[in-house]
């Protein structure tokens, strides 16, 4: 990997040793929502919601151009427990969110990511690529964005009104 355009680090590194398998799954945050942090946030946390999606920006400012997550309102762990109508909303969802988070301008790719072993509340991250900056392609853009110095927090907070603004168009 160290020879990919976009790993994004240099000089001698090497993987750690792979642990074995523990006896169990630890418990994530907010498991079967019990003192689940989403689930008890009042949307003025959010930048934008609905009856049944809100839309989290980072708490701190990010490196790349916008990073926002999608949660669902109700408590669901895994994709496969959403309730048909809700699963059948989510394309329109994660289509919706990438197409606001390319009305920032200047966005090369919008990446689109779950990771599931910290929270339990269902989320997806929105990870939005500068446009020509190609080192920042793929699967390492989310290390990126930790190493990255973070943006101007005037840009970042315009960055955020504009995706809010394409969401609304879509109220």
């Amino acid at each position: 990997m160290q020879e990919w355009d976009t790993f994004p680090f240099e000089g001698n590194i090497r993987p750690r040793a792979l642990e074995p398998p523990v006896e169990s799954e630890p418990p994530r945050v907010g498991e079967r929502g019990v003192d689940c942090p989403s689930c008890v946030a009042g949307d003025d946390e959010y930048i934008w919601t609905d009856e049944r999606w809100r839309l989290l920006p980072l708490p701190q400012t990010p490196g790349l151009p916008v990073v926002v997550l999608l949660e669902p309102r109700e408590h669901h762990g895994e994709p496969g427990d959403l309730p048909e109508e809700v699963a059948a909303d989510l394309g329109v969802m994660l289509a919706r969110v990438e197409r606001a988070v390319r009305a920032v301008g200047e966005i090369g790719r919008v990446h689109i990511t779950r990771y599931g072993d910290g929270s339990e509340h269902l989320h997806w991250w929105f990870l939005a690529r500068p446009a020509r900056v190609l080192q920042l392609r793929g699967s390492f853009a989310a290390i990126w964005d930790d190493i990255l110095p973070p943006l101007p927090e005037d840009v970042w907070r315009s960055n955020l009104r504009a995706v809010v603004d394409e969401m609304v168009k879509g109220d």
